[in-house]
């Protein structure tokens, strides 16, 4: 009976202690890391939260704003009690407000809805659909307000925010930023104004016509409707420009 030489350890037969090893560690790092939470949600998690948090600091310095403009009025109304060339400047100021949208506006209107594709929990896109086809883009929006300014509108607000001639509509995903805060579809776009007119430059918008197509192919949501009274609010945000003339 002939006996093998015992052969020596490959290299592999080395390595698979230390491979089992190193696992064991990065399997019990894992754990003790995750506390029982899924890792791969951690970054969309903290970018929610971000999120959130940016939009109660802005909600919170608004207030702020707001207290400190309404002090700046009071101080400025004094001031113009006691001085002639304040006061003029103040009327001279006051003049200009509705121009610039820093006076609220109210009258006849119209309201526009815009709104995602109804998605059903497991269905699949429509055919020949594209996921970017079922959102309301920013070029949407857009083409929406720009109509109503074509049409003369005395005031534009969306998500019940008022719009100024340096206000920018940035659409990321189907989330809409607006001068510092984010929303979600539906949004709601309101003008004061001839609905009339404003329904005609709707129609002849070449942006609005894509979004009607869209509606027809895809289910999006744009709807137009009259309202006999439309509260648009004074702008209240931050305002960069710093020269300016009257035209």
């Amino acid at each position: 009976m002939t006996l093998r030489r015992p052969g020596r350890p490959s290299v592999w037969m080395a390595l698979v202690p230390l491979v089992a090893l190193v696992a064991g560690l990065l399997f019990a790092t894992s754990g003790k890391t995750a506390l029982g939470t899924d890792l791969r949600a951690g970054e969309s998690t903290q970018l929610s939260s971000l999120v959130e948090q940016r939009n109660r600091v802005i909600a919170r310095q608004q207030q702020q704003l707001a207290r400190l403009q309404d002090q700046v009025q009071q101080l400025t109304d004094q001031a113009a009690s006691r001085n002639g060339a304040v006061a003029a400047a103040q009327a001279g100021g006051a003049a200009g407000m509705a121009a610039a949208e820093l006076t609220p506006v109210s009258g006849p209107g119209v309201q526009i809805t815009l709104d995602d594709a109804p998605r059903e929990s497991g269905s699949g896109l429509p055919s020949g659909a594209r996921p970017d086809d079922l959102v309301i883009h920013q070029s949407d929006v857009q083409g929406v307000v720009n109509a109503l300014w074509a049409a003369g509108a005395q005031g534009v607000a969306i998500m019940g925010q008022r719009l100024i001639s340096t206000s920018a509509v940035r659409c990321v995903g189907n989330t809409l930023l607006l001068q510092g805060r984010t929303y979600s579809p539906p949004f709601v776009v309101t003008a004061v104004g001839d609905s009339s007119v404003m329904r005609s430059r709707l129609g002849d918008s070449a942006e609005v016509a894509l979004l009607q197509q869209a509606v027809h192919d895809f289910g999006l949501t744009y709807s137009v409707r009259d309202v006999r009274s439309v509260d648009v609010p004074a702008y209240d945000g931050a305002l960069d420009v710093r020269y300016a003339d009257v035209g």
